[in-house]
């Protein structure tokens, strides 16, 4: 043995212990300043800015899944040579905030009222100091390869900054107004709510048919269907179809409305389904957004009947001031006491909205006087912009998702009744002027200003280059904008990534991102979708410390299909913790032996080298290009089982008779650090923790974060070498299994001879094939209990053993003699079977067939066992 490098493992403990280093790990990179991005850089710009996640967050497995992919992203291209910036930030969240915040006044027996809006506001920063951002913690411990030193907050000083100017900007472009429309409104919150705030669920609702007009069925009167029976107080009309003939006489007369007793039209519209029902609808414009579509096409009346508390209001009937439920009940009964209700109540299953925060309450359709942003010109560019291939939405498959969304959106309501948040920069006058200062100038004397707040996505909207110090033209703009990928789920396609890009084209005049990558939902590992209430939800901070940040990452990686959900469960992340356990052992082996990639590759390597260092290229090429179109999960099914399968299963074994023999030895100390180096490097942006580890102390290297990305590792394919080491893998796992079906204990070596091996081109391994086969040298007087041929592609090998002394004689007679009886048995039940014509003309034929099959099978065994029993010895 060569000392060019001695054997050393001193700086790898047996096994990895990976919550004893990932965080002291993690923080010695960002000391180090190694995810600093440096906008005067004159490396070629990679940029991605985080979807910003909630301050009241915590990492659940949809920011793991979404983080990781991101990070993968990040570390491959810094690795690459690219100025790399992954900036980091949070969201106000303002609906979630005002939520928390009230529910820990409510406790304190106070409210946001009796706090006034300074106080209340100085409270919620409080309250972000000391509970917001558990989640960048968090982030940390994931491995996030993030900016720190640029880290924002969409409410920041210089976000506010950038909200004043681009509001101002789209008022004075007339494409921000003020109207009255349908919202989606929380009376719990007081508040107008985004769809995104808006889950809806099916409920059970009750159906209760009524009768308008006159109790005399001789006079004018109309049967209306509806679950919430308190909004007839707010009709104005009642629809019917165009064509529905049973109407055709009452269309355009009035008809009155009961308990409120003013009339109301009867008009014809097409949006009324008359097979539903009665085919009569109840209008009421200011509670229902269909009924408000009908009242604009036929110029209603639109009374809002509840206040912003929910209650019953302004009807001038005895139900004003009731809560929305009780006067669904009262109002119900008030019907009934006047024999209008013509049906009983029925169950009705029917989708109802409900406020994803605070006490989740059904939502109210409520006509409300709003902010509004004009989309249609926005709306247009971005389309557009996807059209001409400006911005790549991948995959490509989802990109009708984003036109349906796009080409039919409905102008955005950005008004908040609400306190924390960007307060709208709009003035009023003493005499009703309406003004917006830009953000360096002060309102006239004696306005007040707008007491609403923009919707948090207007901010968020302007993430991409508000983050980057936008309205000023800073380096980081020049160097970083647009940014380069977008990585976010399909389920905010609409809500968040819609705006940025039509925010970033109209206030940039170019795209936000040059690429929209966009991933399914994490789900469980039956690929149903997480729940609470189901109880499958994963918490992957647990993981983490079961497994090992590594493996967590590994796992949600291995699912990461473009555009399609992620099923995962505990076997995966075992799987993948396994995964780095074999990692962690084979580069111990490898270092153990004097591996290290500082020694010359061979000049002259045997076909194992050759073939792994081929496989090696193949490998980078196939993963840079699978990295390079979002494949996550190809890119890491590659190398786990190149990994496993080839480099550990095969090379590394082949290795040990080379790494034997001293005209070889160097050459395999050589390979196997040069492998590993490599292998390490195109792991790191998945698994960065083990592979800092293994990396350095194979290497003494600074840090495999700022290492250079594998480009040409390994050597072109020798195609000879590789169909050799095929031929050879052929022959080893025919005579292992050759082996195992002997029974053949795996300890036992076995004489052996090898004929042909030279002839089909394989003599230089022979020395592999009796190492992994546990195979001796043959005596004298060898004689052959057992001959196994396998046919290669360069020849045909005839393997002669004695297996007499590795077998229990005995044992095995016993054994194949019940193999042997229940064959018989099998045989003979079906030679019966098929011997009764009853039973063979009337059984269905493949029925008959599966017999028949059974039948040869059964044969075939019998044949087998009895060849079986005669090469046994006699004992």
């Amino acid at each position: 043995m060569t000392d060019t490098l001695p054997p050393r493992t001193a700086d790898l403990p047996a096994q990895w212990n990976p919550g004893e280093v990932e965080a002291g790990m993690y923080e010695r990179w960002v000391d180090a300043g190694y995810f600093t991005a440096d906008a005067q850089s004159e490396k070629p710009p990679f940029c991605i800015v985080i979807p910003p996640p909630n301050v009241t967050g915590s990492l659940h497995i949809g920011h793991a899944f979404e983080h990781t992919l991101i990070d993968i992203m990040c570390r491959r291209k810094r690795m690459a040579g690219y100025e790399t910036l992954w900036l980091p930030g949070m969201d106000h969240a303002s609906i979630a905030v005002h939520a928390l915040v009230e529910r820990a006044l409510a406790a304190e027996g106070t409210s946001r009222r009796e706090l006034g809006r300074e106080a209340f506001i100085e409270r919620t920063w409080q309250w972000k100091e000391e509970h917001g951002g558990k989640i960048l913690a968090q982030m940390r411990r994931l491995g996030d390869s993030v900016d720190w030193t640029r880290e924002r907050f969409t409410m920041d000083e210089r976000s506010n900054r950038a909200v004043l100017t681009i509001f101002k900007r789209l008022f004075d472009d007339g494409l921000i107004y003020r109207a009255e429309r349908m919202v989606n409104w929380s009376p719990e919150m007081r508040s107008v709510l985004s769809d995104v705030e808006v889950e809806h669920k099916e409920v059970e609702g009750e159906l209760v048919s009524m009768r308008y007009g006159s109790l005399d069925d001789a006079e004018p009167h109309i049967v209306v269907a509806t679950t919430r029976v308190e909004t007839m107080l707010g009709d104005t009309a009642i629809a019917v179809h165009p064509d529905d003939e049973r109407y055709t006489h009452l269309v355009g007369t009035e008809i009155e409305l009961p308990l409120v007793g003013r009339m109301i039209r009867i008009v014809a519209d097409e949006h009324v389904d008359p097979s539903f029902g009665t085919g009569a609808v109840k209008v009421t414009p200011a509670h229902d957004p269909n009924d408000f579509e009908v009242g604009r096409r036929h110029d209603l009346p639109m009374p809002t009947i509840m206040d912003e508390t929910g209650k019953i209001a302004d009807t001038g009937t005895e139900f004003d001031g009731m809560d929305r439920f009780e006067a669904r009940v009262k109002v119900r009964e008030a019907l009934a006491a006047q024999g209008r209700i013509v049906a009983e109540k029925r169950p009705y299953v029917h989708s109802v909205g409900h406020a994803s925060r605070g006490k989740f309450e059904p939502i109210e359709p409520r006509l409300s006087l709003q902010w509004f942003v004009k989309v249609a010109p926005l709306a247009e560019a971005a389309g557009d912009a996807v059209r001409s291939g400006d911005v790549i939405v991948h995959p490509k498959e989802l990109e009708p998702r984003w036109f349906g969304w796009v080409d039919n959106m409905h102008d955005w309501c950005i008004s908040r009744q609400l306190w924390w948040g960007h307060r709208i920069p709009v003035w009023y006058g003493p005499n009703g002027e309406v003004v917006c200062p830009g953000p360096d100038e002060q309102p006239p004397a004696g306005y007040t200003q707008d007491e609403d707040v923009l919707d948090t996505w207007f901010s968020s909207g302007l993430w991409p280059f508000s983050t980057l110090g936008w309205p000023e033209k800073t380096p980081d703009l020049a160097k970083f904008y647009p940014t380069s990928v977008l990585h976010t789920g399909y389920d905010i396609l609409f809500f968040w990534v819609a705006r940025m890009m039509m925010f970033g084209l109209y206030a940039m005049d170019e795209k936000p991102f040059d690429t929209i990558s966009l991933h399914g939902m994490v789900r469980d590992q039956h690929g149903k979708k997480m729940s609470k209430t189901v109880g499958n939800t994963v918490d992957p901070n647990v993981w983490m410390d079961e497994f090992g940040t590594d493996a967590v990452r590994f796992a949600l990686a291995r699912v990461a299909n473009p555009g399609t959900d992620a099923p995962i469960g505990d076997d995966n992340v075992l799987a993948a913790r396994n995964f780095g356990t074999k990692l962690w052992n084979v580069t111990r082996f490898a270092m153990s032996s004097g591996a290290s990639p500082a020694l010359p590759l061979p000049s002259a390597p045997t076909d194992a080298d050759a073939w792994i260092l081929g496989r090696l290229r193949e490998v980078r090429d196939q993963v840079d290009a699978l990295l390079e179109d979002f494949q996550f999960a190809k890119a890491t099914e590659a190398l786990y089982h190149f990994t496993w399968d080839e480099f550990c299963a095969w090379y590394v074994e082949l290795a040990k008779p080379q790494l034997a023999d001293e005209a070889t030895e160097d050459g395999t100390r050589a390979v196997l650090g040069h492998v590993l180096d490599a292998l390490l490097r195109l792991l790191h942006p998945i698994s960065p923790f083990i592979t800092e580890a293994l990396w350095q102390a194979l290497t003494d290297g600074e840090s495999i974060v700022v290492a250079e990305w594998p480009v040409a590792p390994g050597a072109p394919v020798d195609p000879a070498a590789a169909r050799r080491v095929t031929d050879a893998q052929k022959l080893i796992t025919e005579i292992r299994r050759f082996r195992t079906e002997q029974r053949v204990p795996d300890s036992r070596r076995v004489p052996a001879r090898l004929v042909g091996l030279d002839a089909a081109g394989l003599g230089a391994h022979r020395a592999s094939v009796v190492a992994l086969n546990r195979l001796e040298a043959t005596a004298p007087d060898f004689a052959p209990t057992a001959t196994l041929e396998v046919a290669l592609a360069t020849g045909t090998i005839q393997v002669e053993l004695d297996t007499s002394d590795a077998i229990d004689v005995p044992a095995e007679r016993a054994r194949l003699g019940r193999d042997l009886a229940a064959a018989q048995k099998e045989l003979d039940q079906a030679d019966k079977k098929l011997g009764n014509p009853k039973f063979v003309d009337k059984a269905p034929a493949d029925i008959v067939d599966g017999i028949r099959a059974r039948r040869a099978a059964a044969e075939a065994d019998i044949e087998r066992i009895n060849a079986r029993l005669a090469a046994l010895p006699r004992s």
